[in-house]
């Protein structure tokens, strides 16, 4: 019998697992996963600054010690206006194939022990509790009667990786007004490689007469270096607003499986991080493990998946887009608040409401000047 079972190896299951163990050590922990380590994982491969205060909340820090720093961040509206700043604190860029293996690697050597299973039932795991990490759409939340996330909501990318050689590293994102909303982008890490990538809603690419062809063609159109990129790989992605409630009892889900994916950039690490360390604790603290793992997710992310929520539906319309994206170019202090909100846990502060109130007061201005 183990004292915790976590389905899904990849970051948020990793982190559950060392989160448990460093709760109570001395716990057993199970940690299942369908693919052996390393495995590829499609995604943008962006580790923001609020992932970084996890992983050493996790006593595992060092996992991005031999990585290049990355602190310029370039955005491109729908319309071509362009924001660039030097973050605040840096971005780190290391592929997924190397991350997850790392966090398993130190999960294992934490004391975890690690299967290879594809678990198609929870009566599988002799465990007190069980940690679902293993996707939107994996066995955890159907076992739990939870539906999918709606299709509508539900994005597919393409990405893959490309020989960069640069002296200035950036994470560049060029948004496409075209079937918005939809993005490119870059991201450099530093090391003589960027992973680059292109995404959009899955209803709108069904509606292209290319199909997931033009997946490849907007990425190329956009990131014209991207031509010739290796290792292209698509995968699904849920910017929900919407999240499953989570239950009482002896079953918790972490990161995508709780649809905890930024619904403004589609960021989920920090996310499967944070939400991993709170549900290995409270797999192993008193009381019920469900109540105590939603009141800590609550406390820790209500208020910024509120304002989330609040910032998607603005900038659904690209107007509203453009002009968040000029107001921040000249304004740093709107521009860190702005990331913020999109890589870490930020809210609609002061700073970012002032910088809007100022561009839209121009705007009207350019639309109907004095006489």
């Amino acid at each position: 019998m183990y004292d915790v079972a976590v389905i899904g190896a990849g970051p948020a299951g990793a982190a559950a697992a060392l989160s448990a163990l460093r709760t109570k050590p001395g716990c057993r922990v199970l940690l299942v996963d369908k693919a052996d380590f390393p495995r590829d994982k499609s995604c943008g491969d962006g580790i923001a600054p609020h992932a970084l205060d996890e992983l050493a909340r996790l006593g595992v820090a060092d996992v991005l010690l031999d990585q290049t720093p990355v602190r310029r961040l370039r955005l491109v509206s729908p319309r071509g206006t362009e924001a660039v700043a030097d973050v605040q604190r840096p971005n780190y860029v290391l592929p997924r194939t190397v991350f997850d293996a790392r966090l398993v690697q130190a999960a294992v050597a934490r004391g975890a022990e690690l299967r290879r299973q594809t678990v198609r039932s929870l009566d599988e795991l002799d465990a007190r509790v069980v940690i679902g990490a293993d996707g939107a759409n994996g066995v955890t939340r159907r076992l739990l009667g939870l539906p999918k996330p709606d299709e509508q909501t539900v994005a597919v990318a393409v990405r893959g990786y490309i020989a960069w050689e640069t002296s200035d590293p950036e994470q560049l994102i060029i948004m496409d007004g075209r079937d918005w909303p939809a993005y490119a982008w870059r991201f450099d890490t530093g090391r003589g490689t960027a992973n680059v990538g292109f995404g959009m809603l899955l209803p709108n690419l069904r509606a292209t007469p290319r199909g997931k062809d033009a997946l490849h063609e907007r990425l190329v159109e956009l990131v014209p270096e991207a031509a010739g990129a290796e290792r292209l790989r698509s995968h699904h992605l849920p910017l929900t607003t919407g999240r499953p409630a989570q239950p009482d009892g002896r079953v918790l889900l972490a990161g995508d499986a709780a649809s905890l994916v930024n619904p403004l950039t589609g960021e989920g690490i920090y996310y499967a991080l944070l939400s991993g360390r709170l549900a290995g604790a409270a797999a192993v603290g008193d009381g019920d493990p469900g109540s105590a793992y939603r009141l800590a997710l609550h406390q820790e992310l209500g208020r910024h998946l509120a304002h989330t929520t609040a910032l998607a539906r603005l900038t659904a319309h690209q107007r509203v887009l453009d002009a968040g994206v000029r107001a921040v170019r000249d304004r740093p202090e709107a521009m860190y608040a702005l990331v913020e909100v999109g890589l870490g846990r930020g809210l609609i502060t002061p700073t970012l409401v002032r910088a809007l109130g100022a561009e839209a007061a121009r705007s009207v201005a350019r639309r109907w000047p004095h006489p």
